[in-house]
């Protein structure tokens, strides 16, 4: 064991780090949500995790973005979140897709070698297309629906999508995977109801029509509860 796993050998047991240690994981997006969710991971002690984004830092991810500095703006997230990884964890075996996840990359990026599929997208399509994968491949996976306009923690919880509510998102992914005929899908939702004044439309790139506003701590706190999950799972298996 690593002398810097000592506290969590005393929680997880030398058997459950060796779990973490041998498990591959896959996290796709790498904004509010999804860059927490691979730090949580990687000091949790997993062994093989795979980062996708195409982005970049910008100045408004500042406000709620891991990777996001006013020393880092331009720079490839994909690049800060990897190199942070690690720093964390040298051993770490870490391969980094930098790269929007278009729908047909999905079924190839996704392989039965995964343990578990962390969905940090926030843009429809991609999303839908990489649960649709994984559902497929049958990998196990967690998606993160909408923590935009939200502001209350003690509403977010982990559940299966047919139980969530004033998500309009989670309402957006419950009928077009019922298209497809997937009607299971362990989602991080908070039930609280978006603020409908800090809605603002784009210009459609990426496939993103429009966002909410957002604050520091929610999109962190998706991340937490999506990387709890799947340590959990790991740490059983």
């Amino acid at each position: 064991m690593a002398k810097w796993q000592e506290r969590a050998e005393l929680l997880f047991k030398t058997e459950g780090l060796n779990n973490l240690r041998n498990a591959n994981v896959l996290v796709v997006g790498l904004g509010g949500v999804g860059s927490f969710a691979a730090e949580f991971l990687a000091r949790a002690g997993v062994g093989s995790m795979t980062i996708v984004d195409g982005d970049v830092v910008d100045i408004t991810n500042i406000n709620r973005q891991l990777p996001a500095l006013h020393s880092t703006i331009g720079q490839p997230k994909v690049q800060i979140v990897g190199d942070r990884l690690m720093d964390i964890n040298p051993e770490l075996n870490l391969t980094r897709l930098e790269e929007f996840l278009s729908p047909e990359r999905a079924f190839d990026v996704i392989t039965e070698d995964f343990d578990y599929v962390l969905d940090c997208i926030d843009s429809i399509t991609p999303k839908l297309n990489l649960i649709i994968a994984a559902k497929r491949k049958r990998v196990k996976i967690i998606s993160s629906m909408g923590a935009g306009g939200k502001m209350d923690a003690s509403k977010v919880k982990v559940t299966d999508i047919g139980n969530s509510e004033n998500c309009y998102l989670a309402k957006t992914m419950k009928r077009r995977l019922k298209e497809v005929k997937i009607d299971k899908l362990k989602v991080v939702f908070s039930s609280e109801i978006q603020d409908e004044s800090s809605l603002k439309m784009t210009d459609g790139k990426n496939f993103k029509k429009s966002f909410y506003g957002t604050n520091s701590w929610m999109p962190c706190l998706f991340g937490l509860y999506a990387a709890e999950t799947v340590v959990r799972y790991l740490l059983k298996k």
